[in-house]
C-alpha cells in the first residue's frame, strides 16, 4: 500500500506517518525501488496499534520503548510484559478519574435540568 492508502484507512496523515517512522514509532517500512514507502500488512498492524494505544492515552516515549524492546527480539519480552503492565495500571487509573469526571457532570446536569423544569412549570 503507498502511504496514501494508509493514511486514508488509519485516517492519519502522511506527514504524521512519516513522522511516527522517523521517531521510531514504527518500524522502518520497507520502498520500492522508486524509494516510495510500500506498507505491508505487518506495517498496517504497527500503525493500527500504535493508533490505539495513542488513542487511549500512552505516550509517545513509551511506545518507542517498546517498539525499541520488539525490534530486539524474543530475549526482551519480559521487559515489553512489564512496559504494557505499567502503561496498563497508569490507563485504568486514567480511566477512574475520568469515570469521577463523568459523574460530576452528570451530576451537574441533572441539577440545571432540574432548574429548567422548574422554571417551565412557572
Amino acid at each position: 500500500m503507498t502511504i496514501s492508502e494508509v493514511s486514508v484507512k488509519f485516517d492519519i496523515s502522511q506527514d504524521t506517518l512519516r513522522y511516527y517512522e522517523r521517531i521510531g514509532l514504527i518500524p522502518p517500512v520497507n520502498r520500492n525501488k522508486s524509494g516510495i514507502r510500500d506498507y505491508k500488512e505487518e506495517d498496517c498492524k504497527w500503525i493500527e496499534f500504535i493508533k490505539c494505544m495513542r488513542g487511549a492515552g500512552l505516550p509517545i516515549e513509551a511506545l518507542i520503548e517498546y517498539v525499541n524492546l520488539f525490534q530486539k527480539g524474543d530475549e526482551t519480552i519480559e521487559a515489553r510484559k512489564e512496559l504494557l503492565n505499567e502503561q496498563r495500571k497508569k490507563l485504568i487509573a486514567k480511566i477512574e478519574d475520568m469515570k469521577k469526571t463523568l459523574e460530576r457532570l452528570n451530576y451537574k446536569i441533572a441539577r440545571y435540568e432540574k432548574i429548567v423544569i422548574e422554571k417551565e412549570k412557572k
